[in-house]
């Protein structure tokens, strides 16, 4: 797949959507293509073109225009692992280990949540992650029916799916036994989209058994379907899953045969040199949550040993609880600045860190042949930065600016499948007045 299509024009020129043109577009393509007066042209929510402004401009007419002549144009970023509508809980569980942490918010969870008050809290949350360019989340949480319908409706791009969770009254009431049935019934009838997977979530290694696991990566596994749980979040875990199995969490997820292109474990911060070894050999992802796993006080996750063996590593925010916000910029500055903590300033450069905010995500997440980067044929995801700030100024390397000084507020428009949902600041899908208004009733009604 080419980032850059030959574009001179040739007759009259092609229908096309969407021209974002002017700006410095950041291909993120496998050589790092960089336009400095670049456009891209889409046409039915798919990149049909990037090149030169002069030369788009030419070859096509668009429907609607984003002038980005002083941006910085690139892909939507990515968010591997959060749990979204945990806006509804932001503040509420700070300052806490990660067993602390879930022993404040799963009660609080059982007394606020609701198909509707997942579908107020997805709301919040899709309109924090518009304003700071992010496109794509895959999402772990509770009635995800409501929060994929909510979703659709503001045209944004999430991956979510039945959660499996083995614990006294979970928030939707369904006794386990019941979930697997359930869960099957949503993966049979759920119709494919572009850009998108069906994916099943295994909360973790110490709230299911290993029977629950090995089940339900079998289901995964016979719909085509992403595994994604938690792993090796904290060395207390780390002990809990010994305790109980003999086994670290890798080792046993290994010894069930759960590792694979089609796993993906978010944190995996307390890991051994054959754990990652394992992880490099079965082609099993990792979702690296920086900014939640300082918070939480679970160590800084060995990333720089797992691109090194070739794993592939995306970039998440962890919920609005365990980080305090959705911040994609955000953490992809602290993924270049934290691993520079052992005194290898090259540990995690800046490049590396939008690639995992972007292409390695998609690749995490079994779609970077969709998305990622900006190229011909893929999904027309995209965000464009203002750069007249201050802080953005001199204007010498893109992959600097995002890594070490851009936030999230500086992004201006953003584009899921070709539909603007952001322009200028201002979201066109959503009221995001009126979704932070309903979360705060929400919550003090309860």
């Amino acid at each position: 797949m080419s980032a850059v299509r030959n574009t001179e024009a040739a007759g009259a020129p092609e229908a096309a959507d969407l021209l974002v043109h002017g700006g410095t577009v950041l291909t993120v393509d496998d050589t790092g293509t960089v336009l400095s007066d670049g456009a891209v042209a889409v046409r039915d929510g798919e990149i049909v073109a990037v090149g030169p402004a002069a030369g788009l401009r030419a070859a096509y007419r668009a429907a609607e225009e984003i002038d980005a002549t002083g941006c910085l144009v690139l892909p939507g970023l990515i968010n591997t692992h959060t749990h979204l509508a945990m806006t509804l809980l932001r503040g509420h569980a700070d300052d806490l280990d990660l067993q602390g942490f879930l022993g404040r918010v799963v009660p609080r969870e059982n007394e606020l949540l609701s198909p509707e008050a997942v579908t107020a809290g997805l709301r919040l949350a899709v309109a924090e992650s518009v304003r700071g360019g992010v496109t794509t989340a895959l999402d772990m949480y509770w009635f995800h029916e409501a929060a994929e319908r909510a979703a659709r409706d503001m045209g944004w791009r999430l991956l979510s799916g039945p959660t499996f969770m083995d614990v006294p009254g979970p928030p939707d009431r369904m006794p386990y036994g019941n979930r697997m049935d359930w869960a099957r019934r949503h993966l049979d009838g759920r119709r494919p989209s572009p850009g998108t997977r069906p994916v099943v979530f295994a909360h973790s290694v110490y709230t299911l058994d290993a029977a629950q696991l090995t089940d339900i990566a079998a289901l995964a596994r016979e719909h085509g379907a992403l595994l994604h749980l938690h792993a090796a979040e904290n060395a207390a875990e780390v002990a809990t899953v010994r305790e109980r199995y003999g086994k670290r969490p890798v080792e046993l997820l290994e010894s069930l045969g759960l590792l694979g292109p089609d796993t993906l474990l978010a944190h995996a911060v307390e890991l051994t040199d054959t754990e990652i070894a394992a992880l490099a050999r079965t082609g099993t992802g990792v979702a690296h949550c920086p900014v939640s796993n300082l918070k939480l006080g679970c160590g800084i996750a060995r990333v720089p040993e797992l691109l090194r063996q070739g794993v592939r590593v995306g970039l998440g925010t962890d919920g609005a609880v365990s980080s305090n916000s959705l911040d994609m910029v955000g953490a992809l500055g602290m993924a270049a600045l934290v691993h520079k903590a052992g005194g290898d300033p090259t540990a995690v450069g800046a490049e590396q860190a939008v690639r995992m905010a972007t292409i390695d995500g998609a690749r995490a997440l079994g779609l970077g042949g969709q998305l990622g980067s900006l190229e011909v044929g893929k999904r027309a995801d995209l965000a464009v930065l203002g750069l007249s700030g201050a802080h953005l100024t001199p204007r010498h390397d893109p992959w600097s600016m995002l890594a070490y000084s851009a936030r999230a507020g500086d992004v201006r428009d953003t584009v899921v499948d070709g539909r603007v949902l952001m322009r200028d600041r201002r979201l066109t899908t959503l009221d995001g007045t009126a979704a932070a208004g309903a979360v705060e009733a929400l919550v003090r009604a309860v």
